[in-house]
């Protein structure tokens, strides 16, 4: 939308805002109501006065509302406060906050909206409308028909156009209403039509291009395994980490995938002496003198995000070890996989050699500074949404590879060892922090059960609730682990808390992450800020931080269809 139709929309939101909720969601849009899924996630683009989101709330969906007025965002946000809605300003043709959200919709919305976009951008924003659809998603577009009653800029727009430009996009059109219908604000000269277009398949390629990489590639080493491996603990922990998207690529710090490929190995390689290439004689390339092998004693367990080292020979160890995994991944897996039949490499790494760092801080803004790890959309998506089934094939190929090492069987490990070297432990991020936290904070303060806002006792036992259930999203940052009662932590047990309980909690939340991390911002922001999405890297403020919980929240349900609580 052009910036004249903005500042109009802008300047007269109430008014806009009184004409739109003046009908209601049924009488605009029953043509094509029975087309609502009965559960799933909707996007309402261009939501204007917020009529429609709300109607979609109450018909069970969780709700991405966008528009590009503020104003009339703001007037949206003040008539309809369903906590299943969530409200951005963007707009069509990049939906640039949508995108980094990396959900899939079930619904997409587009109500007088049409008109108002070039002829010149609407062959773009159809293609990206239409990556965003779940697959059998459907996308709603009402088209207006009649000139602009003021100074707004309101173009033709046709059916055939939209036929065109769907099948382009592998659109199947569901059904059609009315083909003409008459204006519900008895505006004479105003008429609409509905179309539905249905994305039948996902149409990725992704399933078989990943398959190949794991099942069918030679692999003379585990490196190929480790860096997919590394993707989707990324992708599946940490939707704040996406730097940029563009319709091809999404770009993460080179210095987090590489924090992940360590994580991964230092089991294998220090506590199991796990063989990882096939030349038993050839050592690993991120193996250093000056990295790895000079490391504290501190261990990698503790290489977290939002860790700091001030001591010199332990910043610079560690600096260096993440800098030799870096460089690793782009010399042998990113080069190496490539697409079937060819030599053009899947993923594209860019370096970028740095000076000692003292002190460290493991934040986004080092992980940064490592390099860009670029991976195409759609393996991306892909890894977002289907992280639970494909980890496991993972792992059972890198059990299978490491099984046929010529040391490996000298030791005779058996597949449970391989296993159990395999498995994420993070040893260091249980919840005994978050409990010595509660004790201290009771000698002086009064802390409060968050799901219940009632005092927990000294004296009584107690529970540390990982908010979002860390068997089903595996996250131990500090902004997801809650004090709560116990009795009320054995009733949540591992449901995702419903959109309504956490707006309800909202306040002792967010008292809590201030009263117990009020010394340890640091760390507690960089985590937030990698971990959820929406958030600049930057960030400082708890209530930002919490909307970007409830829009994870939105995600996780949507990925993993999770049981609700509360």
């Amino acid at each position: 939308m052009n910036q004249t139709n903005i500042a109009y929309y802008n300047q007269h939101a109430v008014d806009f805002a009184k004409q739109y909720n003046a009908l209601s969601f049924e009488q605009v849009h029953c043509s094509w109501s029975a087309l609502i899924p009965n559960k799933g996630i909707a996007l309402d683009v261009g939501c204007g006065s917020g009529r429609d989101a709300a109607a979609l709330a109450d018909k069970n969906l969780s709700v991405i509302a966008v528009d590009p007025s503020a104003q009339l965002l703001e007037q949206a946000k003040h008539q309809f406060t369903s906590p299943n809605i969530t409200w951005l300003n963007d707009s069509l043709p990049e939906l640039e906050n949508v995108y980094k959200l990396g959900i899939k919709f079930d619904l997409i919305l587009l109500s007088a909206v049409w008109m108002h976009i070039p002829v010149s951008k609407r062959e773009r924003c159809l293609r990206k409308l239409a990556q965003l659809l779940n697959a059998n998603g459907v996308l709603i577009i009402t088209l207006r028909h009649g000139a602009s009653p003021d100074e707004r800029v309101m173009l033709p727009v046709n059916l055939d156009e939209i036929l065109k430009l769907s099948a382009s996009q592998g659109l199947v059109r569901e059904s059609t209403c009315q083909s003409i219908q008459t204006d519900k604000l008895k505006r004479k000269d105003v008429t609409w039509e509905t179309i539905a277009l249905r994305l039948p398949d996902d149409g990725s390629g992704a399933f078989p291009l990943i398959r190949n990489i794991v099942i069918n590639d030679n692999k003379s080493s585990t490196y190929k395994l480790a860096l997919l491996r590394s993707l989707i603990r990324v992708a599946e922990g940490h939707p704040g980490a996406v730097l940029s998207r563009t319709a091809t690529h999404v770009e993460l710090p080179l210095g987090l995938v590489a924090l992940y490929w360590i994580k991964l190995y230092q089991p294998l390689i220090d506590k199991f002496q796990m063989q990882q290439n096939s030349n038993s004689g050839k050592g690993l390339g991120f193996i250093k003198d000056k990295g790895w092998l000079a490391l504290p004693p501190l261990g990698l367990n503790e290489l977290n995000i939002g860790s700091s080292f001030s001591i010199p020979i332990e910043a610079k160890a560690i600096n260096q070890t993440i800098r030799d995994a870096a460089q690793t991944i782009k010399s042998m897996p990113a080069k190496y996989i490539t697409m079937p039949g060819s030599n053009q490499s899947v993923f594209e790494v860019e370096y970028k050699p740095g000076k000692k760092v003292v002190p460290l801080i493991i934040d986004t803004l080092y992980l940064q500074s490592i390099g860009s790890f670029f991976v195409p959309v759609n393996i991306w998506d892909n890894f977002t949404k289907y992280s639970i089934w494909i980890e496991p094939a993972l792992i059972n190929e890198w059990v299978n590879t490491m099984s046929s090492f010529k040391l490996n069987r000298q030791k005779s490990f058996n597949r449970v060892d391989y296993l159990t070297a395999l498995e994420w432990i993070d040893p260091i991020r249980s919840t005994d922090r978050v409990r010595k936290r509660v004790q201290s904070l009771q000698q002086d303060h009064q802390v409060n059960c968050c799901w219940s806002s009632t005092k927990i006792e000294a004296t009584t036992r107690y529970a540390i609730d990982h908010c979002f259930p860390y068997a089903r999203w595996p996250n131990n940052d500090l902004w997801n682990l809650l004090p709560t009662k116990e009795i009320i932590n054995s009733q949540k047990s591992d449901k995702l808390p419903s959109a309504h309980k956490l707006a309800l909690c909202k306040g002792e939340i967010i008292d809590w992450w201030q009263i117990a991390w009020e010394k340890d911002q640091q760390e507690f922001f960089t985590q937030a800020n990698l971990s959820l999405p929406q958030l600049h890297m930057r960030n400082s403020s708890y209530s930002e931080i919490f909307e970007a919980l409830m829009l994870q929240r939105a995600r996780i349900r949507e990925i993993q269809q999770l049981t609700e609580w509360g």
